[in-house]
This record gives structure tokens, C-alpha cells and sequence, in this order.
């Protein structure tokens, strides 16, 4: 199939997609956008709507090799939730420097959402902005807030806060 490319809005930037139909290729930040359609999850989830991008085949799984692994892991990361790159690397039997390399090389960010890993200390990095990753991270929680309180008002039995039923930090 033709890889085609398309943008849409996440706050001040844009979110290029470059894919085939059916599996992601590309995923990039930039300041300008691109003509061209984009997946309609993509685009619900950049509005800020719940929903499961890692559900979308990326190349950036496409073997049995350490980064396959560790992309892997991440889209175990729940939405709203953060692991550090020594979780990770824990997970995986590597280092979280490599955990670190693994994820500025993602070639599809929000499909593996490379987001969620944080440093033990902080945040860590983001390219090509770290105001991307706090944006995102804000948005999820923002997401699974509103959805915690509707589950609430609806009278859907909560048996626990989504954080602890997830065991998971927020992000």
C-alpha cells in the first residue's frame, strides 16, 4: 500500500502521520501542518477524547530486536499512567540509557507512546520540545479524570480510584 502523510492540531503543534491505511509509519511534531488525512483516532485522541492508539500495527515493532522490545513495554504503559526508564529497562533486561536511545529514535510517538516514560528524578527528554511530553501527559490526565467523575455520576460502581486499579503513577 501508499504511505501517505496528513496533520492535525495538538494545542500550538502539529501532528504529522505518515501511513499506509493500516499501519503507522511516522509520527512527527512540527510547527507547521501538512495537507493530507489522518487516522480519525489520531485525530480524537489530540483532541483530547480517550482513546487507544496502541491498538494501531507501527514499523516501529517490526522484529524481535531491543527497541522492538522496549516499544513493546511502553504501549503497556496505561493512558494517564508513567513508568521511568529504569521500569522499563527493569522490564526488558537493558539499561535505562538504552530505554533513553530507544525512545528518541521512536519513529511513531503516541502510537508508542514514549510520553509515558518518564526519568526517576523528573521528566526527562522530548523531541523536538519538552512542552509536547507535559502537554500530553496533562491531556491524559485531564482524560481519565473526566472519566473517573462520569463512571462516578452515572453510578457505575467505582471499587477503586483508576490510578490504583491501573498500579500506576499519574502522569
Amino acid at each position: 500500500m501508499e504511505v501517505t502523510g496528513g496533520s492535525c492540531r495538538l494545542g500550538l503543534w502539529f501532528v504529522h502521520v505518515w501511513h499506509d491505511g493500516t499501519t503507522i509509519h511516522r509520527v512527527r511534531f512540527a510547527k507547521t501542518g501538512i495537507d493530507g488525512a489522518v487516522p480519525e483516532p489520531i485525530r480524537q485522541y489530540c483532541a483530547g477524547r480517550a482513546v487507544d492508539l496502541t491498538t494501531f500495527p507501527t514499523i516501529a515493532i517490526h522484529d524481535d530486536g531491543m527497541y522492538s522490545r522496549i516499544y513493546q513495554a511502553v504501549r503497556m504503559v496505561p493512558c494517564g499512567c508513567t513508568a521511568t526508564y529504569g521500569e522499563i529497562a527493569a522490564q526488558i533486561g537493558t539499561s535505562p540509557r538504552v530505554v533513553g536511545q530507544a525512545m528518541a529514535r521512536n519513529p511513531t510517538p503516541l502510537v508508542v507512546p514514549c510520553h509515558r516514560i518518564t526519568a526517576a528524578g523528573g521528566i526527562g527528554g522530548f523531541t523536538p520540545d519538552i512542552g509536547i511530553k507535559e502537554l500530553l501527559l496533562a491531556m491524559e490526565a485531564a482524560t481519565m479524570h473526566k472519566l473517573h467523575v462520569a463512571k462516578k455520576a452515572t453510578s457505575v460502581p467505582a471499587t477503586a480510584d483508576f490510578y490504583e486499579r491501573e498500579g500506576c503513577r499519574k502522569g
